[in-house]
């Protein structure tokens, strides 16, 4: 009876092992700064770590697919420059999907050259990343964006508004995240996703389209992008054009935080918003209890490194690896 409950603990530990590191970073901070879970500060965390969020959802199919993207942090401050360009040239009515359009043709570039030429995906996605900088900055002429009209707009409402007291850009993240879990975990597509990731190989010989299903990963990234553009654009109605600098290694970081693997197959969407909310919270801790900015950017890495490690020992039962 005592080396079956022992199992059952295991088996709870290699399923829930990151909620569970999650868990453990919540009560540390709280019993540091009693402000920690105030819900003023619960829903700020929140609400800031949207828009990473979004792009995370994106990038979690990319990895799952067994491949990589980082090119989404340029992407982003292109979205954002294009629409708030757009916005006093055409309207914000036509500005939105011509953004939108602009940025699911680079998701398809991408898509094509990963897919369909089978290029490696790290080095076509950091290609990527310098072309689309330069790309925004000779759109922008290397200048940062402003609406003209700021009072006169209703586009403010993606970064600024709220429904019910929830913020817009929290609705937006919620709504996303549940509709590509369900993308994800109940749809044939998801299921070809998994398998692409799992072993390309065999998803190929059992008849499924491994290209087309690499390509539409890219293109649903782009779209996420796309969106996490719009609520960034919208929440100051100006931008620096290098406003989503840096980006792409913090959402590939909540990705992996959630539990998806670089070799690809594994991953959910749930656990992805989990590694999400883990980082913006260990930003938000850490901010509270007093650290330097500089200090924070080490620490944060000890416990993402902490948390990935033990993660990873509560699903192989054992801390270290056979492999000294």
């Amino acid at each position: 009876m005592a080396s079956m409950s022992k199992a059952d603990i295991g088996r709870i530990l290699a399923r829930q092992g990151i909620l569970i590191a999650f868990a453990v970073f919540i009560i540390g901070f709280t019993l540091a700064n009693e402000r920690f879970l105030s819900p003023d500060n619960v829903m700020g965390v929140i609400r800031s770590s949207a828009i990473l969020g979004v792009m995370a959802l994106g990038v979690t199919f990319v990895v799952i697919s067994g491949n990589l993207d980082l090119s989404v942090g340029s992407m982003m401050s292109f979205s954002t420059i294009v629409v708030l360009d757009l916005h006093d040239k055409i309207g914000p009515a036509l500005a939105i999907p011509a953004m939108f359009a602009m940025t699911l043709c680079l998701g398809a570039f991408i898509g094509f050259l990963v897919g369909y030429l089978k290029l490696n995906s790290l080095i076509v996605t950091l290609g990527m990343l310098s072309a689309i900088h330069g790309l925004t900055l000779t759109y922008s002429g290397g200048q940062n964006m402003d609406i003209v009209d700021k009072e006169g707009t209703w586009f403010g409402v993606f970064g600024q508004g709220s429904a019910l007291g929830i913020p817009v850009p929290i609705l937006i993240f919620v709504a996303l995240a549940a509709l590509l879990g369900i993308v994800l975990a109940k749809t044939p597509f998801g299921r070809k996703v998994y398998a692409v990731g799992g072993n390309g190989t065999a998803a190929t010989f059992s008849g499924i389209k491994r290209a087309r299903v690499v390509f539409l990963c890219y293109v649903m990234s782009a779209f996420c992008v796309a969106t996490a553009g719009l609520i960034q654009a919208s929440r100051s109605l100006g931008s620096q054009n290098t406003v989503g600098q840096g980006l792409e290694l913090d959402v590939l970081a909540a990705v992996i935080l959630g539990g998806a693997s670089l070799l690809g197959g594994s991953g959910t969407i749930f656990k992805t918003v989990i590694g999400v909310l883990i980082l913006g919270f260990i930003q938000n801790g850490l901010l509270l209890v007093g650290l330097q900015f500089y200090v924070q950017f080490v620490v944060t890495w000890v416990i993402i490194i902490l948390a990935v490690w033990l993660d990873i020992a509560a699903k192989r039962g054992k801390l270290w690896s056979n492999i000294a």
